[in-house]
Formats: C-alpha cells, sequence, structure tokens
C-alpha cells in the first residue's frame, strides 16, 4: 500500500501537530497518560471550552480533531468509529452528541473544530504554561473580540453612561448660571427703577 492510498484511510488532521513528542509524566505510566488524555477529551465534549496546562491542552486537542473529524466521514454505522469514540469517550451519553449534535455543527466546516489560546499565568504558581481549549460554536462567550466598537460591551456601557452624567451634570451647571445671570439682571432692573423713582419723587418735591 503507497502513501497516496493511506491518506484515503484516515482524514487530515486541520491543526498543526508538533512532530516532537510530549513529555506527560505520570505516575501510573503509560496506561496513566493515556487516562488523563481521555479524561480531558471527555471533558471538552462535555463542557466545551476546559482551561488546563498548555502541552496537555496541545495533546489532547489531536485526539479530540481525529474523533470529530472520523465521527464526521463515517457516521455512527461504522463500528471502528464507535468503538474509538467508547474509548475516548468516558461518559457514553457524550458518545450521542457526538454524532447528533457535533457533527453536524461541523459537517461543512473547512476549518479545525477547535481553538486554544494562551491563558495568562498566576502570579503564584508552578511555571505551567496554561492554555484554554475549546469547540468552536460553544455557547460562551467569545474570548476574542473582533468588534471593539461593539456598543454593548461592558466597558463601552461604562463609558457611556459617565459621559450621560457628566453631560448632565454640565447641563446643570450652565442652567444654574444661566438662572443666577437672571436674577442678577432683574434684580439690576428692579433696582434702577427704584432709583428712578425715587429721583422721580425728589425732583416733583422741589
Amino acid at each position: 500500500m503507497n502513501q497516496a492510498e493511506v491518506t484515503k484511510l484516515v482524514s487530515k488532521l486541520r491543526i498543526k501537530v508538533n512532530p516532537e513528542p510530549r513529555r506527560l509524566r505520570n505516575a501510573q505510566g503509560p496506561e496513566g497518560r493515556l487516562n488523563k488524555l481521555r479524561k480531558t477529551v471527555t471533558g471538552l465534549f462535555k463542557y466545551e471550552r476546559i482551561e488546563l496546562t498548555h502541552n496537555r491542552a496541545d495533546e489532547a486537542r489531536q485526539y479530540a480533531e481525529r474523533l470529530i473529524s472520523e465521527a464526521i466521514r463515517h457516521g455512527d454505522c461504522h463500528k471502528p468509529t464507535m468503538e474509538i469514540a467508547d474509548f475516548w469517550l468516558l461518559e457514553k451519553e457524550l458518545v450521542h452528541k457526538l454524532f447528533k449534535v457535533l457533527v453536524p455543527r461541523y459537517e461543512n466546516s473547512n476549518t479545525a473544530f477547535t481553538r486554544m489560546y494562551k491563558a495568562p499565568r498566576p502570579e503564584y504558581s508552578r511555571n505551567y504554561e496554561m492554555a484554554i481549549l475549546e469547540l468552536k460554536g460553544n455557547p460562551y462567550p467569545a474570548l476574542v473580540n473582533k468588534q471593539t466598537h461593539n456598543r454593548l460591551l461592558i466597558q463601552n456601557v461604562l463609558l457611556d453612561a459617565a459621559k450621560y452624567d457628566y453631560r448632565q451634570a454640565k447641563y446643570a451647571e450652565m442652567a444654574n448660571k444661566i438662572g443666577k445671570a437672571e436674577e442678577s439682571h432683574k434684580q439690576s432692573e428692579k433696582n434702577s427703577s427704584i432709583k428712578a423713582n425715587v429721583l422721580e419723587e425728589k425732583s416733583t418735591e422741589s
């Protein structure tokens, strides 16, 4: 079997795969390492967004991408694909979610099915690089905002409220100044009329 025929058997991953092996040490050896990856893939399919170490996220992402790709390619009537899904998904209701929810979501997709972001490292940590791994199309708010001028963002809502309060304070200050100016003008007119009456009375008396 040549290389061209082999590529027909296995679909190509749509993510970059690190050629160097990951150092995911486990006290239980390779079996414990594999069980940890199975728990990670199960958590990703269940919650659709998880935070974990970068190496573990990058390693588990490959298996999640392969599982979704094979499910789209063969469907739920393909026995080897069902066995793979049953092995990687520890909670069996997630097998139903894979074929009935995720496959229709990604069957027309031309890009990767997952995203991975670098997460901020805690100040007091063991110097592990953290990452966020998520399935595309999840119901959570986007981690990266592409619309910087969206008025519904919390920072824009707060800025608009601050601008409104500032304008209202300025309008109140201007109204007070105008009111005081009108009162002083009326008072000056009243004083001038009183003086005019006094002078007129003096002139009549004389």
